[in-house]
C-alpha cells in the first residue's frame, strides 16, 4: 500500500508540470523549423558548437529521438563539433524536463540542470572539434522559401493565415500530447515506478556509504552511462536517489550522463563521427558532469540550501485539480499501449524532416 501511495503522490506532483512541458514542447516544435536548425549548424567552428548547444537545449527530444535528429542535421552539413554539442544538450534537458525538475527537485536543480547541460554540450563539442581534425567541408545548404509562402495577396493571405493558425495549433496538441507521449511514455512510467520503489524500499543509509564526493559521482557515471533513459524519466529516479541519501552533486551527475550517453548513442557516434569523436564526446560529458556535480555540492554547503523533494506528501493534501491532471496524464500514457495515437509514430527523424 505504501508503494502505491508513494507512486500516486509522485504522479500527482509531476502531472501539472509534465502536461505543461508537453504543451510547450509542441509550441517549440512549431516555432523552430528544422530547416533553420540545420542551417545554423552548417558552418564549422566554435560558433556552431555553441549554437548546437543552445538550439538543442530546449528542444523536446529524448535520448532515443535525438539520434535520428542529430543524424539529420549532420547530413544537412553540421560540423562534427556542432553535431556533438547538439547530441549532448538535447537529451540532457528540455522544456518538459526543466518544468518537471522544478516540481520534483526544486528551483536549484531547475537552474543547475540546464546550465550543466549547456556547459557539458559546449565542452564536448569543443573537444570533438580539437581532437578530431578530420573534418570534411560541410555541404552547402540551399536556402528555400518557407513552407506555404506565396506572393502577397490580401484576401487569400488572410484565409491561409487563419487556416494555418488552426493547423499549427492542432499540431501543437498532436505533437505535445501525441508524439511526445509516445516517445517518452515507456521510460516515464519506468522512471516513476523506479522512483516509487527506491523511495519505499531503499533506506537512506544505503547510499550514504558512497559518500558525497568523487566516488559517489563515479558510481553515478557507471550507472548512467549505459542507460537508455530520457531527461524527463531520469528526474524522478534522481529525486528518489536524493531522498535515499545521495548528494545533490552526484544526482546531477546522473541527470547529465544518463540521458546523454547510452549504448545506441555511443554506437551512432562511433559509426558516423569516428572513434576520436566518440572518445572526445565521452570525456567531455563525463568530466564536465563530475565538475558540475562537485560545484553544486560546494554551493549547497556554502549557501546552506535546503533540498526540496516533493515526493512524500499525503494524497489528501493535494488539490482536486492536481489529482485531475494526474488522471489525464495516466490516461494519455495508457493510451500509448491500449490504442496508438492515430497518425503519429515514434519516428523522430520523420517528424523532423516534415516539420515546417
Amino acid at each position: 500500500m505504501t508503494l502505491f501511495v508513494n507512486f500516486w503522490n509522485l504522479v500527482v506532483e509531476s502531472a501539472p508540470w509534465l502536461l505543461l512541458g508537453f504543451f510547450l514542447a509542441g509550441v517549440i516544435k512549431q516555432l523552430i523549423p528544422a530547416r533553420w536548425i540545420q542551417q545554423q549548424l552548417a558552418d564549422p567552428g566554435l560558433v556552431s558548437v555553441i549554437k548546437g548547444a543552445f538550439i538543442g537545449a530546449p528542444l523536446p527530444l529524448c535520448s532515443c529521438g535525438v539520434i535520428p535528429a542529430a543524424l539529420a542535421v549532420r547530413k544537412a552539413g553540421a560540423s562534427k563539433g556542432a553535431t556533438s554539442s547538439f547530441m549532448v544538450a538535447t537529451p540532457e534537458t528540455g522544456v518538459d524536463s526543466i518544468a518537471f525538475s522544478y516540481a520534483i527537485l526544486g528551483p536549484v536543480f531547475a537552474i543547475a540542470r540546464p546550465a550543466g547541460a549547456l556547459v557539458s554540450a559546449i565542452i564536448a563539442g569543443i573537444l570533438v572539434r580539437v581532437m578530431d581534425t578530420e573534418e570534411t567541408p560541410p555541404p552547402k545548404v540551399e536556402h528555400q522559401a518557407c513552407c506555404g509562402s506565396e506572393p502577397a495577396n490580401g484576401n487569400r493571405s488572410n484565409r491561409k493565415s487563419n487556416g494555418l493558425f488552426g493547423e499549427r495549433l492542432r499540431s501543437v496538441f498532436q505533437y505535445g500530447f501525441g508524439s511526445m507521449i509516445i516517445d517518452t511514455a515507456k521510460w516515464l512510467a519506468i522512471g516513476l515506478i523506479a522512483a516509487a520503489v527506491i523511495t519505499t524500499f531503499v533506506p537512506p543509509s544505503f547510499l550514504l556509504r558512497w559518500g558525497d564526493g568523487l566516488v559517489a559521482m563515479l558510481m553515478m557515471v557507471v550507472v548512467g552511462l549505459p542507460m537508455y533513459i530520457c531527461a524527463t524519466a531520469s528526474t524522478p529516479i534522481a529525486a528518489s536517489l536524493l531522498f535515499a541519501g545521495l548528494s545533490p552533486g552526484a544526482a546531477l551527475v546522473f541527470l547529465l550522463t544518463g540521458p546523454a550517453t547510452n549504448i545506441a548513442t555511443i554506437g551512432v557516434i562511433r559509426e558516423h563521427l569516428g572513434m576520436r569523436s566518440l572518445i572526445a564526446y565521452l570525456v567531455g560529458v563525463i568530466m564536465t558532469a563530475i565538475a558540475c556535480g562537485l560545484l553544486l555540492n560546494q554551493l549547497f554547503t556554502v549557501f546552506e540550501w535546503p533540498l526540496r523533494l516533493d515526493m512524500t506528501g499525503a494524497v489528501t493534501g493535494h488539490a482536486m485539480w492536481q489529482n485531475l491532471t494526474a488522471v489525464v496524464l495516466v490516461v494519455l500514457v495508457l493510451r500509448v499501449w491500449i490504442k496508438p495515437w492515430i497518425g503519429f509514430r515514434g519516428d523522430e527523424s520523420d517528424r523532423l524532416q516534415k516539420s515546417p
